[in-house]
């Protein structure tokens, strides 16, 4: 994906959004995990990691043809995250939190604030390609909180 490319969807989300938060782009996620994008609270700041979201959307989908959609798609949760007013709340509830399945519903629930933020601002995003993209990404959070769920 050209920079140009991503540049021009994060200033059409930012002016959608209208939040005030900053977008920055790099190649790779520092120490070689495959985060597409990173929001830092206190810094109110987004990361988008290009090079990443290329290989998730090939890893995803077969191909990079989507790939702005993808990275669309992605930015859209950062935002999410950026826009969420629980996000603080629910961030130290979860660190203040010793049992591991409250501290897993709580991350879920931070994810899917996001996800559901994301869905409202980019609703030309064709439904089955976000929905496999969001499902994907709750995977993670949602088996955790199921498996708890069958031990108590």
């Amino acid at each position: 994906m050209e920079r140009n490319q991503a540049e021009r969807i994060v200033a059409e989300l930012l002016e959608r959004a209208a939040i005030g938060v900053t977008v920055k782009l790099e190649k790779r996620f520092p120490g070689g995990r495959l985060i597409g994008g990173k929001y830092a609270m206190h810094a109110h700041t987004i990361t988008m990691y290009t090079d990443v979201i290329e290989t998730q959307c090939l890893q995803m989908f077969g191909s990079a043809d989507r790939v702005e959609e993808y990275f669309t798609v992605v930015l859209a949760h950062e935002i999410g995250h950026a826009a969420d007013t629980e996000l603080e709340g629910l961030s130290d509830a979860m660190e203040q939190e010793n049992s591991i399945g409250t501290r897993q519903r709580l991350a879920l629930q931070i994810e899917e604030n996001a996800w559901n933020y994301a869905l409202r601002l980019v609703p030309e995003i064709e439904a089955t390609f976000i929905s496999a993209v969001i499902d994907e990404s709750l995977l993670a959070y949602r088996v955790p909180v199921m498996e708890q769920s069958d031990i108590a």
